[in-house]
């Protein structure tokens, strides 16, 4: 997987994140754990395996919380290419299929923010990776779920 660029604050999110999850959920876990398995006989104790469930699926999300942090590089936006969209750029776009236009800012995981104006997507996204490199007036066609989506680059905002 390539390394996807994320701001300090966007970094720093992740990472207080994981550690509320490590020094003050999971201790919590184990603690109701502790206590189910005092009342006695475990095969029969629904609250005990309901605990050791919730313990790993909170053990997963901090895996991939983490797993998302070591794929990432601390960037700054000003440090970035200008005239071109790249990491930290607001890009206004024009759907050349039905004339909409949209304005989409490329942030790193834990930044996203689908309802934001602009919308801030992964840099990881379909239409991210599609505008990257991309120059006002260049046009790209986009692989979506919901199928192809052409694209015109109408202003970059570095």
């Amino acid at each position: 997987m390539e390394r996807q660029p994320i701001s300090r604050e966007g970094y720093d999110k992740i990472k207080a994140e994981i550690k509320q999850l490590e020094e003050v959920e999971m201790p919590l876990i184990a603690e109701k754990i502790a206590e189910a398995r005092a009342e006695g006989d475990l095969k029969e104790n629904a609250e005990y395996h309901g605990q050791r469930e919730a313990q790993g699926m909170m053990q997963a999300k901090i895996n991939s919380l983490k797993s998302r942090l070591s794929n990432c590089y601390i960037a700054k936006k000003e440090d970035m290419p200008k005239g071109v969209a790249s990491y930290g750029s607001i890009i206004t776009v024009k759907n050349l299929d039905d004339g909409d236009i949209e304005k989409y800012e490329l942030v790193g995981p834990g930044e996203e923010d689908y309802t934001a104006e602009p919308m801030k997507i992964l840099t990881s996204s379909p239409i991210a990776q599609g505008l990257t490199q991309k120059k006002v007036g260049d046009q790209v066609e986009v692989e979506l779920p919901i199928g192809k989506v052409r694209l015109e680059v109408l202003e970059i905002e570095d």
